[in-house]
This record gives structure tokens, sequence and C-alpha cells, in this order.
């Protein structure tokens, strides 16, 4: 056993799986980046490197064999998803991008759902979105949500108005988070989900939302006026939105977590790489104090996130509870990404803030990680809450076995 295997519990064949992903990644797909985000030409890059990713045996490598994917285990794919997160157009190059949605589908579909959803789309062929987040009512709270959806006969007849539903543009199909028993007690089990063609009658895209560092259609408001969809177009069961909702957004800030962890490395790359290559007021950066300052506390806090997230991987893997796990390194690894890139933007000096590097786009993508999956003051409530419910109940917070 060499010594990443003793650190980080990767077996051999996950070192070198995770170096040739790497590989790709700064090979075909870091060069293209800029490329793959114009509207007509990057549909075909992207295709390509898609290709060439399946050629590999590369491609959506932690969903399982039985439905298209790679079959790696949980924490397999935590380490690979880590080096995935070095760009962000590796997620669609690798057919990372739609293992929440799969994993829903996989987990909560029927047969005909999965032949006519699930299975396109792990081959890349179609794009889902989902709609959950309401213009009207706070994001962070989903038992507010407005939207609503009734059985007429043998259809559902929805009523909706959403936003930030991501990729709506490109996307054959919406997973719409509605209620749809009103008059439930608990406020959990009244809403579910409904997969809704995005060509239904009556699904209309509003707009492209304008969002910072997002040209291209990326976030949608969308409006549905008395869609109608067959009523085997629920997902799951009645009631079961909720539960639906958190197998889908769980996994996936670990998985949020391990890409930042890909994205602070690079900048991290980038900064020592300027720092050994500028020279001003008699000497490298590299030898300046406050550089070197920039750089120690960098390589501490990545260090400390990539711990705080294996662990946290490692409890959902043995099935243990790892929520309070989770909402730290989510609020955590959020505020390491933004400190990291904005030091090694400060280094490049001018340069940091010009497209010349990947840095300023980086820059503007990481405050997005305080606000989705759950704003940060939120997983932080979350986070006190649990502890203070340890001590209550004559217990208390071992970090070890909490």
């Amino acid at each position: 056993m060499n010594e990443i295997e003793k650190k980080y519990g990767m077996s051999q064949e996950v070192i070198e799986l995770r170096q040739k992903v790497r590989k790709f990644i700064d090979e075909k797909v870091i060069p293209v980046e800029k490329d793959i985000e114009d509207r007509i030409e990057g549909r075909e890059i992207l295709k390509g490197l898609q290709a060439e990713a399946k050629e590999q045996g590369i491609w959506a490598l932690g969903l399982p064999k039985e439905i298209g994917g790679g079959g790696l285990k949980f924490m397999d794919y935590v380490y690979i998803n880590e080096v995935v997160g070095r760009s962000e157009a590796a997620m669609a190059s690798l057919g990372t991008h739609t293992a929440q949605d799969a994993t829903m589908l996989n987990l909560f579909g029927t047969q005909e759902q999965k032949d006519r959803w699930l299975y396109p789309m792990v081959r890349g062929e179609i794009n889902p979105s989902v709609g959950l987040t309401e213009p009207e009512v706070a994001g962070s709270d989903p038992t507010l949500i407005q939207s609503t959806a009734y059985l007429d006969g043998d259809e559902w007849v929805i009523n909706a108005h959403k936003w930030f539903t991501t990729g709506a543009t490109r996307a054959a199909f919406t997973t719409m988070f509605c209620v749809t028993e009103p008059n439930e007690e608990s406020r959990h089990r009244r809403a579910s989900m409904i997969i809704v063609p995005t060509n239904t009658p009556g699904y209309e895209i509003v707009r492209v939302v304008p969002t910072m560092g997002h040209e291209h259609g990326a976030h949608c408001e969308i409006r549905l006026t008395n869609v109608r969809v067959p009523k085997e177009n629920l997902l799951g069961e009645r009631g079961e939105g909720f539960v639906i909702a958190q197998k889908r957004l769980g996994p996936g800030r670990i998985y949020h977590c391990m890409r930042w962890l890909g994205q602070a490395q690079r900048a991290f790359d980038l900064m020592v790489e300027r720092s050994l290559n500028r020279y001003a007021h008699g000497s490298l950066l590299a030898d300046k104090q406050m550089i070197q300052k920039f750089i120690a506390d960098s390589a501490t806090e990545i260090q400390s996130a990539r711990l705080m997230t294996f662990e946290a991987a490692k409890k959902i893997d043995r099935g243990e509870d790892a929520r309070i796990d989770i909402a730290m390194i989510k609020v955590y690894g959020a505020k390491v990404l933004h400190d990291v890139i904005d030091r090694a933007i400060q280094v490049h000096g001018a340069k940091g803030v010009t497209a010349d590097t990947p840095l300023e786009k980086m820059y503007r993508e990481a405050r997005y990680a305080r606000i989705y999956d759950g704003p940060d003051e939120v997983h932080t409530a979350t986070i006190a809450r649990r502890i203070i419910r340890k001590y209550k109940e004559g217990g208390s917070w071992d970090p070890a076995n909490f």
C-alpha cells in the first residue's frame, strides 16, 4: 500500500483512474474551455469530448453500470470528482453533469420513466432540469412553495412559476416540485415531483435570468399554465417530493465540495506558478513573505477542506448520519474556494481580473457556492441546532463519533 492509499484509502485502480481523468481534463478539456462556451461551435466540441470520454472508459463514472454508467463505488467517485472540479466544462465532457438527476430517476422512477428519460440522459442524448426555486418565496424554505398540481382524470394539471431552473433552454424535461397534497398536516408531505416534457403546451420559458458570469441560458425563469401531463409522470409516490429532493441534494453537496477542491487546487497551482515566474521590486514574488503567507494559508485551507470532505463522504458511505458534516463542509468549502481564488487573483495583479487566465471566471462562479443547495446561513444554523440538541439529550459533540 503506497502513501496515497494509506492517507486517503484510494486503491491503486482508483489512483490510476484519477490520473487518467486528470490527463483528459488538462490536455483535452481545459484548452478548449472558452470555445465550449460558444452556443453553436461549443456543442460540436462538447460532443467530440463526450465521444472520446466514452472511448477512454471515463464516462459517467459515478453512475451504476446497469443504467449506462461506470459503476464506481461512492467513495471512489468522490476521489475522482475532485479532479473533475478542475474545469466546469469537464462535468458535461465526462457525463457527470446529470448525476444528481440520474440518481433521482434511478431511485424513484418507473421502468417506463427510465426508458424514456433516464437512459437517454445517461448516454448524453438529452438534458434534464429541475423546477424547485420560486421568485415569490424564499428558496431556502421549500415548504413555502406555491406551485400546484391536481389530478383531473388521468392527467396532472400543473400551475407553477419557477426560476433558476438551470438548463431549461436545452432540457428535454423539467422535474417539477409542486404541492399535490395541500391538506396534509405535515408541511413536508404536501409536495410531489412530476416530470414535465419541456415541449408540453403551457410550458413557457419567460426569460433567461441574467446572472453573474452566465451569459448563455444557464438559469431560466419558467411558467407553467394549466400544463397537462399523464398521471404516470409522477416521480415516486404522492407527497414524497421532499424525500426525493433530499436524496438528490444530499450526496450532491459532497460532489460540489469535491469539485470546489479541484477548482481551489487549480487556482493554487496558478498562484504558485505565477509567484515563481514574476519578478518585482528586486526579487521573485515567491521570495516575498506576504506571497509566502498566501501560499501557506491556501495550502492549509485546501487540505483542511479536503480532509473534512473525505470524512463526510466516508460517513455517507458507511450509512451514518452525516448531516452535520455535510453542512460544515458546505459552508467551509465555499469559503476556502473563494479565498484561494481571491489570493490567486491578487498574486496575478491586473492580469488576474482579465480573461487571459481562468481566475476571473472562477471567482464569479465561486460566489454562487455560498447560495446554491442551501445558503450558508441555513447550514450554519443546522450545525448549531444539531450540536445543541445533542447536549440537551445529555450527550456531547465528538467530532470523531458524532
